[in-house]
């Protein structure tokens, strides 16, 4: 649990110095791949040698919406759950969940809330929330991912739901003192994590049988999406793609590269590919170093669609950083980027990115081009 407050905590950082990326003109990207669930990945175009197909991908979800596991489930008010804050776990009890303010980097609380079907409850989400449906929800996180508290005190929540990922600390504590019930919930950035979140959250709601209904349907999905994946991957140790997921912010410098336990290894080997960041014994997020790069040396890097803008793209990261070219991934411009509030959002959509993901890497032709 610290770990991953930990790195929550350094990804807000990073997150906050976009407000230094102001003005960077984004290059032009190449292909999107858009998903199209209706074909299976084995009726794809794919591509003969996934280590030597040059050119990067974008991966794009053709439905990103979520779909309730049930309508107006059943609750049984008031709710005794356990709270994870950082400080230690509490015992809070929940007796309304009709005004709820979800917040978290990823945006998965709110998805897991909306997944359950209680999407009608939510009236602040943070700015990751970005699935339909939630257009006119009032966004309580800014740039950097903090909140103010008074934005989400102006809303009237009965109930906020968080992780620990949005801060700072003293904004929670001042939710807490003027009476708003405050939940702090596991939530591991793995596609157990998000079956897990499912049953923390509709504990939270009073309607365990609905968390059951949606964990099952997360960990069914997801099963059945990296066997898919399996079938079209290579296979050998030899012909694996090599990945790696960089975290980028633009003119402020912010270069991460991401390792265990960051959601990205679960990622990589859910794609079939090998953790090059898990070979090497790197945990959580790190600065990236050209000597690091260079011992890395992926044949493909995983990006989010604003990082790689902020950098100018493609060219912008290559000019600015000549150790990625050095790489296969820099030798081949193998980037796949995916919308930032997309790609490590584990919740009820874990299956549809990765499905999305694997159509970028292995079949980048069959998109609709740019």
């Amino acid at each position: 649990m610290r770990r991953r407050i930990r790195l929550a905590a350094a990804l807000a950082l990073a997150a906050l110095a976009l407000s230094g990326c102001a003005g960077v003109t984004p290059a032009p990207t190449a292909s999107s791949v858009v998903a199209d669930a209706s074909t299976p990945l084995s009726a794809l175009d794919l591509v003969d040698d996934p280590r030597g197909y040059v050119g990067e991908s974008t991966a794009v979800m053709a439905d990103a919406g979520i779909d309730p596991v049930a309508d107006d489930p059943a609750q049984a008010l008031p709710a005794t759950v356990v709270s994870h804050d950082s400080a230690g776990d509490s015992s809070v009890t929940v007796d309304d969940t009709s005004r709820v303010v979800a917040m978290d980097l990823s945006g998965s609380i709110a998805a897991t809330v909306w997944g359950l079907g209680f999407g009608d409850t939510l009236v602040g989400v943070d700015q990751a929330v970005t699935f339909p449906g939630t257009e006119d929800i009032p966004v309580v996180t800014s740039g950097g991912h903090t909140v103010n508290a008074e934005s989400v005190i102006a809303l009237r929540p009965t109930l906020v739901l968080t992780d620990g990922s949005i801060g700072p600390r003293d904004v929670v504590e001042q939710l807490r003192d003027v009476g708003i019930t405050v939940v702090f919930v596991a939530n591991e950035p793995s596609f157990a994590g998000a079956a897990q979140l499912a049953h923390d959250v509709a504990a939270v709601y009073g309607a365990p049988d609905a968390g059951t209904l949606l964990a099952d349907r997360v960990e069914a999905d997801v099963d059945a999406k990296i066997a898919e994946i399996a079938a079209i991957a290579p296979r050998e140790d030899g012909e694996k793609l090599r990945m790696l997921f960089l975290y980028l912010r633009g003119s402020a410098g912010v270069y991460y590269l991401f390792g265990e336990e960051s959601g990205a290894d679960q990622l990589i080997e859910g794609l079939g590919g090998i953790d090059v960041a898990g070979e090497l014994g790197w945990d959580g997020m790190k600065p990236m170093t050209d000597e690091a790069m260079v011992a890395a040396d992926p044949d493909l890097v995983l990006v989010m669609t604003h990082g790689i803008e902020s950098v100018g793209g493609v060219d912008g990261l290559l000019a600015d950083k000549p150790a990625i070219a050095l790489t296969a991934a820099g030798e081949h411009r193998r980037f796949v980027d995916m919308d930032d509030g997309q790609i490590l959002s584990f919740g009820p959509r874990s299956a549809l990115v990765l499905d999305a993901l694997a159509r970028a890497i292995y079949a980048p032709a069959a998109g609709s081009g740019s």
